[in-house]
């Protein structure tokens, strides 16, 4: 019985979450980003399909809403689009998707309503020719004259947050163990040595890591919450991964609660500590750099 209320509620819950994200056809002038800026986000770098089982929640098909029958692709694999994107921040920031997952607008996700959950694509502005790759784990939108809802994030790396909807064509992006069972490898080409350094002279890289290095405190970002509750909860799941630096501050603004890690000492470590936590699958942390 117990089991059975706790189905009935989760249902309930996400069911609201198809609402709630119904609720974007408003227009994305009714939603917002943060109140302080994040240029750091136009940096992020793009998550790596992988192959992952569908979310429990989110893939029943067909489905309805406000009377209009919907079908989730059985073979999306030569997927691809093109129209209007409109994207959704604040408003919705930790709310269940309809995957279930709680909506992280720092995060380069998507809302499709017909694409598996979770798929991956590529996400082009036709407008400017930026382009990002995003995962798809909710559904929507839900309005006939846009294809897909992108996060603030997403949104920051393609510049269309101010104009609100940019035209753009997605493409469905299969993880490398998909690829190379449709795709047979090429040869490999012959790659020409690379120029000797000059004796004494440091690898350009190590140069870069360095002057990052001293730019300023190098942290990585791994979430931003509006509730407490789920900035510790994402706390408690990485310091036994990474150790003591995580911690949980305040935004600028103060609006915010942000789990952190740092600072640390390179931009070595700083990707060390990224990848570390993508191979956990717990998130995809922002690398940010503070003045001092």
């Amino acid at each position: 019985m117990i089991h059975q209320l706790r189905a009935t509620l989760l249902l309930g819950v996400l069911l609201l979450s198809v609402a709630c994200t119904s609720s974007r056809d408003s227009g994305p002038e009714a939603d917002r980003g943060p109140r302080e800026t994040h240029p750091e986000l136009a940096a992020l770098p793009d998550p790596i399909p992988r192959v992952e089982p569908h979310s429990r929640y989110g893939n029943h098909s067909p489905y309805v809403v406000f009377g209009k029958t919907y079908r989730v692709m059985d073979d999306p694999r030569d997927y691809s689009a093109t129209g209007r994107a409109s994207w959704y921040g604040l408003k919705f920031q930790d709310r269940p998707t309809s995957s279930g997952e709680p909506y992280d607008m720092f995060a380069l996700t998507a809302a499709h309503r017909s694409l598996p959950l979770p798929s991956y694509l590529r996400v082009t502005n036709l407008q400017n020719g930026r382009s990002t790759v995003v995962r798809v784990n909710d559904r929507g939108p839900f309005h006939d004259e846009r294809i897909i809802d992108l996060s603030y994030a997403a949104a920051v790396k393609l510049d269309f947050v101010d104009a609100g909807t940019a035209r753009v064509h997605v493409e469905l992006l299969q993880p490398e163990p998909l690829l190379r069972e449709r795709v047979p490898e090429p040869a490999p080409v012959p790659m020409e040595p690379p120029p000797r350094q000059p004796d004494g002279a440091e690898p350009v890289a190590a140069n870069l890591a360095a002057n990052l290095a001293t730019d300023g405190a190098i942290f990585l970002q791994a979430g931003a919450f509006l509730k407490r509750e789920g900035a510790e909860r994402l706390h408690d799941d990485l310091t036994p991964l990474v150790g003591p630096t995580v911690h949980i501050d305040r935004s600028a603004d103060d609006y915010l609660f942000r789990v952190r890690i740092g600072p640390v000492a390179h931009m070595r470590e700083a990707t060390r500590l990224q990848a570390l936590i993508v191979t956990a699958q717990l998130g995809m942390p922002l690398i940010v750099r503070e003045s001092r």
